[in-house]
Protein backbone atom coordinates (compact mmCIF):
# COMPACT_ATOMS: atom_id res chain seq x y z
CA UNK A 1 0.00 0.00 0.00
CA UNK A 2 2.96 2.31 0.56
CA UNK A 3 3.56 2.77 -3.16
CA UNK A 4 0.01 3.72 -4.01
CA UNK A 5 -0.63 7.21 -5.37
CA UNK A 6 -2.94 9.63 -3.62
CA UNK A 7 -6.51 9.16 -4.83
CA UNK A 8 -7.11 12.91 -5.15
CA UNK A 9 -3.92 13.24 -7.19
CA UNK A 10 -4.99 10.39 -9.52
CA UNK A 11 -8.25 12.18 -10.39
CA UNK A 12 -6.66 15.64 -10.34
CA UNK A 13 -9.03 17.13 -7.75
CA UNK A 14 -8.59 18.86 -4.40
CA UNK A 15 -9.61 17.35 -1.07
CA UNK A 16 -12.54 19.73 -0.87
CA UNK A 17 -13.98 18.68 -4.26
CA UNK A 18 -17.71 17.91 -4.30
CA UNK A 19 -19.27 14.71 -5.68
CA UNK A 20 -20.08 16.23 -9.08
CA UNK A 21 -16.50 17.48 -9.54
CA UNK A 22 -15.12 14.05 -8.62
CA UNK A 23 -17.45 12.34 -11.09
CA UNK A 24 -16.45 14.70 -13.90
CA UNK A 25 -12.77 14.22 -13.09
CA UNK A 26 -13.17 10.43 -13.17
CA UNK A 27 -14.92 10.68 -16.51
CA UNK A 28 -11.99 12.61 -17.96
CA UNK A 29 -9.36 10.15 -16.73
CA UNK A 30 -11.45 7.08 -17.64
CA UNK A 31 -11.97 8.40 -21.17
CA UNK A 32 -8.23 9.07 -21.52
CA UNK A 33 -7.15 5.58 -20.48
CA UNK A 34 -10.18 3.60 -21.67
CA UNK A 35 -9.13 0.19 -23.13
CA UNK A 36 -11.05 0.83 -26.34
CA UNK A 37 -8.90 3.91 -26.92
CA UNK A 38 -5.68 2.19 -25.89
CA UNK A 39 -5.87 -1.38 -27.25
CA UNK A 40 -3.07 -3.55 -25.93
CA UNK A 41 -1.60 -0.76 -23.79
CA UNK A 42 -0.96 -2.32 -20.37
CA UNK A 43 0.17 0.97 -18.81
CA UNK A 44 -3.09 2.65 -19.86
CA UNK A 45 -5.04 -0.32 -18.50
CA UNK A 46 -3.34 0.04 -15.12
CA UNK A 47 -4.10 3.76 -15.02
CA UNK A 48 -7.69 2.97 -15.95
CA UNK A 49 -7.98 0.55 -13.01
CA UNK A 50 -6.17 3.00 -10.74
CA UNK A 51 -8.67 5.77 -11.58
CA UNK A 52 -11.58 3.40 -10.94
CA UNK A 53 -10.15 2.50 -7.55
CA UNK A 54 -9.82 6.20 -6.67
CA UNK A 55 -13.38 6.90 -7.79
CA UNK A 56 -14.71 3.85 -5.90
CA UNK A 57 -13.42 5.38 -2.67
CA UNK A 58 -13.95 9.12 -3.22
CA UNK A 59 -17.51 8.74 -4.54
CA UNK A 60 -18.56 6.90 -1.37
CA UNK A 61 -19.06 9.24 1.60
CA UNK A 62 -18.12 6.63 4.23
CA UNK A 63 -15.08 5.30 2.35
CA UNK A 64 -13.91 8.82 1.60
CA UNK A 65 -14.09 9.79 5.28
CA UNK A 66 -12.01 6.72 6.18
CA UNK A 67 -9.49 7.52 3.46
CA UNK A 68 -9.20 11.17 4.52
CA UNK A 69 -8.44 10.03 8.07
CA UNK A 70 -6.23 6.97 7.58
CA UNK A 71 -5.13 7.08 3.92
CA UNK A 72 -4.63 3.77 2.10
CA UNK A 73 -4.21 1.99 5.43
CA UNK A 74 -7.95 2.32 5.94
CA UNK A 75 -8.46 -0.51 3.42
CA UNK A 76 -5.33 -2.58 4.01
CA UNK A 77 -7.34 -5.52 5.29
CA UNK A 78 -9.75 -5.62 2.34
CA UNK A 79 -9.36 -7.34 -1.01
CA UNK A 80 -11.20 -8.19 -4.19
CA UNK A 81 -11.25 -4.83 -5.87
CA UNK A 82 -13.58 -2.85 -3.61
CA UNK A 83 -13.18 -0.51 -0.68
CA UNK A 84 -9.82 0.65 -1.95
CA UNK A 85 -8.47 -2.87 -2.41
CA UNK A 86 -7.77 -2.52 -6.16
CA UNK A 87 -9.53 -3.92 -9.25
CA UNK A 88 -8.16 -7.19 -10.60
CA UNK A 89 -9.02 -6.43 -14.24
CA UNK A 90 -11.00 -4.01 -16.37
CA UNK A 91 -14.10 -6.22 -16.27
CA UNK A 92 -14.29 -5.54 -12.51
CA UNK A 93 -14.38 -1.84 -13.32
CA UNK A 94 -17.10 -2.24 -15.93
CA UNK A 95 -19.30 -4.42 -13.74
CA UNK A 96 -18.91 -2.03 -10.80
CA UNK A 97 -19.62 1.18 -12.72
CA UNK A 98 -21.82 0.01 -15.61
CA UNK A 99 -24.26 2.85 -14.94
CA UNK A 100 -21.41 5.35 -15.11
CA UNK A 101 -20.20 4.09 -18.47
CA UNK A 102 -23.72 4.08 -19.90
CA UNK A 103 -23.95 7.73 -18.81
CA UNK A 104 -20.58 8.52 -20.40
CA UNK A 105 -21.26 6.93 -23.75
CA UNK A 106 -24.93 7.68 -24.29
CA UNK A 107 -26.21 4.22 -23.33
CA UNK A 108 -24.37 2.51 -26.18
CA UNK A 109 -21.78 0.94 -23.88
CA UNK A 110 -22.17 -1.62 -21.15
CA UNK A 111 -19.72 -3.80 -19.29
CA UNK A 112 -16.19 -3.32 -20.48
CA UNK A 113 -16.95 0.12 -21.84
CA UNK A 114 -17.37 -1.71 -25.14
CA UNK A 115 -20.52 -1.68 -27.14
CA UNK A 116 -23.28 -3.98 -25.93
CA UNK A 117 -22.72 -7.59 -26.92
CA UNK A 118 -19.58 -9.25 -28.14
CA UNK A 119 -16.98 -7.51 -30.30
CA UNK A 120 -18.19 -9.40 -33.34
CA UNK A 121 -21.80 -8.46 -32.68
CA UNK A 122 -20.74 -4.83 -32.41
CA UNK A 123 -19.05 -4.95 -35.80
CA UNK A 124 -21.86 -6.73 -37.62
CA UNK A 125 -25.01 -5.89 -35.66
CA UNK A 126 -27.17 -2.73 -35.44
CA UNK A 127 -25.76 0.25 -33.58
CA UNK A 128 -27.11 3.72 -32.83
CA UNK A 129 -25.69 6.64 -34.82
CA UNK A 130 -23.75 9.44 -33.15
CA UNK A 131 -25.30 12.69 -31.96
CA UNK A 132 -24.44 15.76 -34.05
CA UNK A 133 -23.97 19.43 -33.13
CA UNK A 134 -25.00 22.33 -35.35
CA UNK A 135 -24.41 26.02 -34.55
CA UNK A 136 -26.76 28.64 -36.01
CA UNK A 137 -26.96 32.44 -35.70
CA UNK A 138 -30.16 34.41 -35.22
CA UNK A 139 -31.00 38.09 -34.75
CA UNK A 140 -32.42 39.81 -31.68
CA UNK A 141 -35.71 40.13 -33.58
CA UNK A 142 -35.76 36.34 -33.95
CA UNK A 143 -35.24 36.07 -30.19
CA UNK A 144 -38.23 38.35 -29.61
CA UNK A 145 -40.59 36.57 -31.99
CA UNK A 146 -39.22 33.06 -32.39
CA UNK A 147 -38.42 31.69 -35.83
CA UNK A 148 -38.75 28.67 -38.11
CA UNK A 149 -35.36 28.16 -39.70
CA UNK A 150 -34.14 25.70 -42.32
CA UNK A 151 -30.70 24.27 -41.68
CA UNK A 152 -28.54 22.10 -43.92
CA UNK A 153 -25.74 19.75 -42.87
CA UNK A 154 -23.95 16.53 -43.79
CA UNK A 155 -24.45 13.28 -41.89
CA UNK A 156 -23.26 9.73 -42.44
CA UNK A 157 -25.83 7.00 -42.92
CA UNK A 158 -25.97 3.37 -44.07
CA UNK A 159 -25.10 2.85 -47.73
CA UNK A 160 -28.36 2.08 -49.56
CA UNK A 161 -26.57 -0.18 -52.01
CA UNK A 162 -25.09 -2.61 -49.49
CA UNK A 163 -27.49 -1.89 -46.60
CA UNK A 164 -24.58 -0.87 -44.40
CA UNK A 165 -22.72 -4.16 -44.70
CA UNK A 166 -19.94 -2.74 -46.88
CA UNK A 167 -20.27 -5.84 -49.06
CA UNK A 168 -21.38 -5.77 -52.70
CA UNK A 169 -23.24 -9.05 -52.14
CA UNK A 170 -24.46 -7.87 -48.72
CA UNK A 171 -22.72 -10.78 -47.05
CA UNK A 172 -21.68 -10.20 -43.43
CA UNK A 173 -17.99 -9.43 -42.85
CA UNK A 174 -15.75 -12.42 -42.26
CA UNK A 175 -13.46 -12.92 -39.32
CA UNK A 176 -10.02 -11.54 -40.10
CA UNK A 177 -7.65 -14.50 -40.59
CA UNK A 178 -4.65 -12.48 -39.42
CA UNK A 179 -5.89 -11.58 -35.93
CA UNK A 180 -8.66 -14.21 -35.77
CA UNK A 181 -11.22 -11.58 -34.88
CA UNK A 182 -9.42 -9.98 -31.96
CA UNK A 183 -8.46 -6.83 -33.85
CA UNK A 184 -4.98 -7.09 -32.38
CA UNK A 185 -1.75 -8.81 -33.28
CA UNK A 186 0.28 -10.02 -30.30
CA UNK A 187 4.05 -10.38 -30.64
CA UNK A 188 6.50 -11.77 -28.12
CA UNK A 189 9.74 -9.81 -27.78
CA UNK A 190 11.97 -11.39 -25.17
CA UNK A 191 10.19 -11.07 -21.83
CA UNK A 192 7.67 -8.58 -23.21
CA UNK A 193 4.36 -9.16 -24.98
CA UNK A 194 3.40 -6.42 -27.45
CA UNK A 195 -0.14 -6.01 -28.79
CA UNK A 196 -0.76 -3.74 -31.80
CA UNK A 197 -3.87 -3.08 -33.94
CA UNK A 198 -4.17 -5.55 -36.79
CA UNK A 199 -3.17 -3.92 -40.08
CA UNK A 200 -5.19 -6.37 -42.17
CA UNK A 201 -8.52 -5.28 -40.72
CA UNK A 202 -7.48 -1.93 -39.15
CA UNK A 203 -8.31 -3.29 -35.71
CA UNK A 204 -11.91 -4.22 -36.59
CA UNK A 205 -11.45 -7.98 -36.31
CA UNK A 206 -13.50 -8.53 -39.48
CA UNK A 207 -12.97 -7.89 -43.18
CA UNK A 208 -15.28 -7.32 -46.13
CA UNK A 209 -14.39 -9.78 -48.89
CA UNK A 210 -16.18 -8.01 -51.77
CA UNK A 211 -16.26 -4.25 -51.02
CA UNK A 212 -19.32 -2.31 -52.16
CA UNK A 213 -18.54 -0.14 -55.18
CA UNK A 214 -20.68 2.75 -53.93
CA UNK A 215 -19.21 3.11 -50.43
CA UNK A 216 -15.90 1.32 -51.12
CA UNK A 217 -16.51 -1.14 -48.32
CA UNK A 218 -17.21 1.43 -45.60
CA UNK A 219 -20.89 0.60 -45.40
CA UNK A 220 -21.48 4.35 -44.93
CA UNK A 221 -22.12 7.31 -47.21
CA UNK A 222 -22.42 11.02 -46.53
CA UNK A 223 -25.89 12.44 -46.94
CA UNK A 224 -27.01 16.07 -47.19
CA UNK A 225 -29.94 16.83 -44.89
CA UNK A 226 -32.30 19.80 -44.78
CA UNK A 227 -34.66 20.18 -41.84
CA UNK A 228 -36.90 22.87 -40.39
CA UNK A 229 -36.03 23.85 -36.82
CA UNK A 230 -38.46 25.71 -34.57
CA UNK A 231 -36.46 28.15 -32.44
CA UNK A 232 -38.68 29.42 -29.62
CA UNK A 233 -38.78 33.06 -28.54
CA UNK A 234 -36.55 33.94 -25.59
CA UNK A 235 -33.49 31.85 -26.43
CA UNK A 236 -30.00 33.17 -25.71
CA UNK A 237 -26.48 32.44 -26.88
CA UNK A 238 -25.60 28.93 -25.70
CA UNK A 239 -29.19 27.61 -25.72
CA UNK A 240 -29.21 24.05 -27.13
CA UNK A 241 -32.23 22.50 -28.85
CA UNK A 242 -32.43 18.71 -29.15
CA UNK A 243 -33.96 17.36 -32.36
CA UNK A 244 -34.54 13.65 -31.78
CA UNK A 245 -33.55 11.25 -34.55
CA UNK A 246 -31.94 13.85 -36.83
CA UNK A 247 -28.30 13.04 -36.07
CA UNK A 248 -26.02 10.52 -37.74
CA UNK A 249 -27.79 7.53 -39.27
CA UNK A 250 -27.60 4.26 -37.36
CA UNK A 251 -25.18 1.49 -38.27
CA UNK A 252 -26.66 -1.56 -40.02
CA UNK A 253 -30.26 -0.43 -39.51
CA UNK A 254 -29.61 0.79 -35.96
CA UNK A 255 -31.43 3.85 -34.64
CA UNK A 256 -30.24 7.34 -35.61
CA UNK A 257 -28.54 9.75 -33.22
CA UNK A 258 -29.94 13.13 -32.21
CA UNK A 259 -29.15 16.60 -33.52
CA UNK A 260 -28.30 19.36 -31.04
CA UNK A 261 -28.78 22.87 -32.43
CA UNK A 262 -26.74 25.45 -30.52
CA UNK A 263 -27.90 29.08 -30.70
CA UNK A 264 -25.71 32.14 -31.23
CA UNK A 265 -27.47 35.53 -31.01
CA UNK A 266 -25.92 38.19 -33.27
CA UNK A 267 -24.89 41.37 -31.44
CA UNK A 268 -27.27 44.33 -31.88
CA UNK A 269 -25.48 47.66 -31.32
CA UNK A 270 -28.74 49.33 -30.29
CA UNK A 271 -29.29 47.14 -27.23
CA UNK A 272 -27.57 45.58 -24.28
CA UNK A 273 -29.30 42.46 -23.00
CA UNK A 274 -29.92 41.73 -19.33
CA UNK A 275 -31.83 38.45 -19.23
CA UNK A 276 -35.19 39.31 -20.78
CA UNK A 277 -34.69 43.09 -20.29
CA UNK A 278 -33.12 45.31 -22.97
CA UNK A 279 -31.20 48.54 -22.33
CA UNK A 280 -30.83 51.23 -24.98
CA UNK A 281 -29.57 54.84 -25.21
CA UNK A 282 -32.27 57.23 -26.44
CA UNK A 283 -31.48 60.70 -27.81
CA UNK A 284 -34.24 63.15 -26.84
CA UNK A 285 -34.64 66.78 -28.00
CA UNK A 286 -33.85 69.27 -25.23
CA UNK A 287 -37.35 70.79 -25.42
CA UNK A 288 -39.00 67.39 -24.91
CA UNK A 289 -36.68 66.81 -21.96
CA UNK A 290 -37.80 70.12 -20.48
CA UNK A 291 -41.51 70.01 -21.28
CA UNK A 292 -42.20 66.28 -21.50
CA UNK A 293 -43.70 64.48 -24.45
CA UNK A 294 -43.69 61.30 -26.49
CA UNK A 295 -40.95 60.10 -28.82
CA UNK A 296 -40.18 56.98 -30.84
CA UNK A 297 -37.62 54.54 -29.47
CA UNK A 298 -36.08 51.41 -31.01
CA UNK A 299 -37.44 48.00 -30.09
CA UNK A 300 -36.21 44.55 -31.13
CA UNK A 301 -39.12 44.27 -33.56
CA UNK A 302 -39.23 47.88 -34.87
CA UNK A 303 -40.26 51.03 -33.00
CA UNK A 304 -42.22 51.81 -29.86
CA UNK A 305 -43.61 54.98 -28.25
CA UNK A 306 -41.73 56.28 -25.21
CA UNK A 307 -43.26 58.80 -22.79
CA UNK A 308 -40.70 61.33 -21.53
CA UNK A 309 -41.62 62.97 -18.21
CA UNK A 310 -41.43 66.74 -17.86
CA UNK A 311 -38.06 67.91 -16.59
CA UNK A 312 -36.28 64.65 -17.43
CA UNK A 313 -32.52 64.73 -16.88
CA UNK A 314 -29.70 63.27 -19.00
CA UNK A 315 -28.88 59.76 -17.78
CA UNK A 316 -32.36 59.25 -16.36
CA UNK A 317 -34.00 55.91 -17.17
CA UNK A 318 -37.45 55.45 -18.68
CA UNK A 319 -38.93 51.95 -18.62
CA UNK A 320 -41.44 50.63 -21.14
CA UNK A 321 -43.07 47.60 -19.55
CA UNK A 322 -43.32 44.24 -21.35
CA UNK A 323 -41.66 45.45 -24.56
CA UNK A 324 -38.42 43.51 -24.01
CA UNK A 325 -37.78 39.83 -24.69
CA UNK A 326 -39.83 36.76 -23.75
CA UNK A 327 -38.49 34.33 -21.16
CA UNK A 328 -38.05 30.60 -21.76
CA UNK A 329 -38.73 29.95 -18.08
CA UNK A 330 -41.95 31.93 -17.58
CA UNK A 331 -44.77 33.75 -19.39
CA UNK A 332 -43.44 37.13 -18.27
CA UNK A 333 -41.88 39.40 -20.88
CA UNK A 334 -38.99 41.72 -20.04
CA UNK A 335 -38.94 45.52 -20.28
CA UNK A 336 -37.28 48.06 -22.54
CA UNK A 337 -35.15 50.40 -20.45
CA UNK A 338 -34.10 53.65 -22.15
CA UNK A 339 -31.19 55.73 -20.86
CA UNK A 340 -32.01 59.33 -21.82
CA UNK A 341 -29.45 61.46 -23.59
CA UNK A 342 -30.14 65.13 -24.35
CA UNK A 343 -30.09 66.15 -27.99
CA UNK A 344 -29.12 69.79 -28.59
CA UNK A 345 -29.63 71.50 -31.96
CA UNK A 346 -26.52 72.41 -33.94
CA UNK A 347 -28.27 75.43 -35.53
CA UNK A 348 -31.02 77.81 -34.46
CA UNK A 349 -33.25 79.94 -36.61
CA UNK A 350 -33.37 83.68 -35.87
CA UNK A 351 -36.79 83.30 -34.32
CA UNK A 352 -35.67 80.39 -32.12
CA UNK A 353 -32.64 82.27 -30.87
CA UNK A 354 -34.76 85.33 -30.15
CA UNK A 355 -37.24 83.30 -28.12
CA UNK A 356 -34.45 81.60 -26.20
CA UNK A 357 -32.87 84.95 -25.37
CA UNK A 358 -36.22 86.17 -24.06
CA UNK A 359 -36.43 83.05 -21.92
CA UNK A 360 -32.89 83.59 -20.68
CA UNK A 361 -33.78 87.19 -19.75
CA UNK A 362 -36.79 85.94 -17.77
CA UNK A 363 -34.53 83.53 -15.92
CA UNK A 364 -32.00 86.24 -15.27
CA UNK A 365 -29.22 84.68 -17.33
CA UNK A 366 -26.51 86.83 -18.85
CA UNK A 367 -25.67 85.88 -22.47
CA UNK A 368 -23.40 87.23 -25.19
CA UNK A 369 -24.45 89.93 -27.62
CA UNK A 370 -27.15 88.75 -30.00
CA UNK A 371 -30.18 90.76 -31.18
CA UNK A 372 -31.74 87.64 -32.68
CA UNK A 373 -28.55 86.55 -34.46
CA UNK A 374 -25.95 84.04 -33.38
CA UNK A 375 -23.14 85.64 -31.43
CA UNK A 376 -19.73 85.55 -33.06
CA UNK A 377 -18.44 84.10 -29.82
CA UNK A 378 -20.35 80.83 -30.26
CA UNK A 379 -23.72 79.15 -30.03
CA UNK A 380 -24.82 80.49 -26.63
CA UNK A 381 -22.26 83.27 -26.42
CA UNK A 382 -20.06 84.05 -23.45
CA UNK A 383 -21.23 85.08 -20.04
CA UNK A 384 -20.34 88.56 -18.96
Amino acid sequence: MANQRDYYEILGVTKGADADTIKKAYRKVAMQYHPDRNPGNKEAEEKFKEAAEAYDVLSDTQKRAQYDRFGHQAFSGQSGGFGGGGFSDVNDVFSSFSDIFEDFFGGGFSQGGRRSGSSKENRTGPRRGSDLRYVTEISLKDVALGIEKEIQFEADTDCSSCKGTGSESQKPPQTCPTCRGSGQVVRQQGFFTMATPCTSCQGEGVRVVDPCRKCKGRGRVSQSKRIQVTIPAGVDTGTRLRIAGEGEGGYRSGGPGDLFVEIRVKPDERFEREGSHLHSVLDVDYLVMLLGGEVEGPSPVGKTQVKIPKGAQPGEQVRVLHEGLPSLKSDRRGDLIYHLQIQLPKKLSTEEESLLRELAEIRGLSLGEGSGKKSSSGFWGKKK
